[in-house]
């Protein structure tokens, strides 16, 4: 256990930062995975910048690796890309 009051404070921060992240990358995986699951490119295409800049938040935020995140938009963009209308 923690002996100062500042680590104690510091634990009580981590955790609350550590389930925000939670959060926020599992809202950034059901995003992704609705995109793929996506057949129509329209819709596709609408979808694509809004899961782009989460996977760039989460990047900025050290949340995920840059070059991660670098793949995961490249590995989308394709797919969209390829959709048929």
């Amino acid at each position: 256990m923690a002996n100062h009051k500042s680590s104690i404070k510091r634990i009580r921060s981590n955790d609350a930062k550590r389930l925000t992240n939670r959060y926020q990358a599992k809202t950034m995986r059901n995003a992704m995975k609705d995109l793929r699951e996506d057949e129509s490119k329209k819709s596709a295409a609408t979808k694509l910048p809004k899961v782009i800049a989460m996977v760039d938040k989460l990047a900025k935020k050290n949340v995920i690796h840059k070059n991660k995140a670098a793949n995961l938009k490249s590995k989308l963009t394709k797919k969209v890309n390829a959709l048929k209308k």
